[in-house]
């Protein structure tokens, strides 16, 4: 009885291959072919064969939802989502015949098709979008008025600009008040001793800075120096020094200097009669005029402002180098450094000739 069950138990796990008797474990064996086929899940048989033998059912879309669990309730599309659902995939319908009508005909069957929308859909739909931008755009023109732009505005002033000629250092970002002092006073001749002292202080306050800057505080140094009266600032004491100082914000060494220069103007007072005779002396009271055609090409100093610097460094002046001089002969009209295409050129030299 036992032996029976052995033989069978192993001829159960013995299998042939290519010819030869293999022991397999019972892990490996394979159901037999009755016993596979029983496993076999039978499919569900459609209600329509017709429909579902013939006519290709259509794909469903994944839209990226999560999977359903057997114990999740039945989910329903709200209203309209499968029309959205089909509206965005361009569905269209297309009559499907089948030959197995009873007529022997065939029969029109309604199928969904989904199609994909083209790439060309994505530049369509741009152009949609710029089109509605434009519509709003021209509602608000239409409401509010158009806006002049600022590269209008620009373009406007570079024609400005191009009509006057001005020498190339004074730009359209140029502050009004530089503008200004170049189209009135830069180049005119002076031969007042009170200008010429502000002029020589402004000159001097110039360096390290910039023009502009000075100009800003050219009534601050007005006030300060009492008109740049010489006679006045050359009796400034230590007291009044230091309340310049304190009040107007002057550096402690420039007011020192302006002081002792504002000496030494009176000592060539009463040598040469008039500050203005000292200075214009040096030219022969005729200016300089120039013929430059650009900027780069003007100098910061001269061998006839090395001249006067050297002078005046000898009379005891302060802050008069060549570069500081020839600035002031450009300011006080010594020199017309205008460039030729400027018009104040002529209009300063007209005036050097009165």
């Amino acid at each position: 009885m036992c032996s029976s069950k052995l033989k069978n138990l192993t001829q159960e796990n013995i299998s042939q291959i290519n010819g030869r008797p293999v022991l397999q474990p019972k892990s490996n064996q394979v159901p037999t072919l009755d016993r596979r086929n029983s496993l076999k899940k039978s499919p569900p048989k459609p209600l329509n064969p017709i429909a579902s033998s013939k006519i290709p059912s259509p794909r469903l879309i994944s839209l990226n939802s999560p999977p359903l669990s057997p114990n999740s309730k039945s989910l329903r599309q709200p209203p309209g989502s499968c029309k959205e659902l089909l509206r965005s995939s361009s569905v269209k319908s297309k009559p499907v015949k089948s030959p197995e009508n009873s007529d022997g005909g065939y029969k029109e069957v309604m199928s969904m098709v989904i199609v994909q929308k083209q790439p060309g859909s994505i530049a369509a739909a741009r152009r949609e979008e710029v089109a509605m931008k434009q519509e709003e755009r021209k509602k608000k023109i239409s409401h509010y008025g158009r806006i002049k732009s600022v590269k209008s505005n620009e373009k406007n002033l570079n024609v400005e600009h191009e009509k006057k000629k001005r020498c190339s250092f004074i730009t359209i970002s140029s502050d009004p008040i530089y503008v200004a002092y170049h189209d009135k006073e830069w180049g005119v001749p002076v031969h007042d001793d009170k200008l010429l002292f502000e002029l020589l202080v402004l000159t001097g306050a110039q360096v390290g800075s910039d023009w502009t800057s000075v100009l800003k505080r050219r009534n601050t140094f007005r006030e300060a120096f009492s008109g740049f009266e010489a006679e006045l600032v050359a009796d400034f004491n230590e007291k009044k020094i230091q309340s310049i100082v304190n009040d107007y914000g002057i550096n402690l060494s420039q007011v020192l200097a302006i002081v002792d220069n504002s000496k030494q103007i009176l000592k060539v007072k009463r040598d040469f009669g008039s500050f203005n005779k000292y200075i214009w002396g040096f030219l022969k009271h005729k200016p300089v005029t120039t013929k430059y055609t650009s900027c780069q090409k003007i100098p910061v100093k001269t061998s006839k402002s090395e001249t006067i610097s050297k002078d005046m460094v000898r009379r005891g002046f302060r802050f008069v180098g060549p570069t500081v001089i020839h600035s002031l002969m450009q300011a006080a009209g010594l020199t017309n450094d205008h460039l030729i295409t400027c018009p104040r050129h002529l209009e300063c030299t007209a005036m050097a000739a009165l």
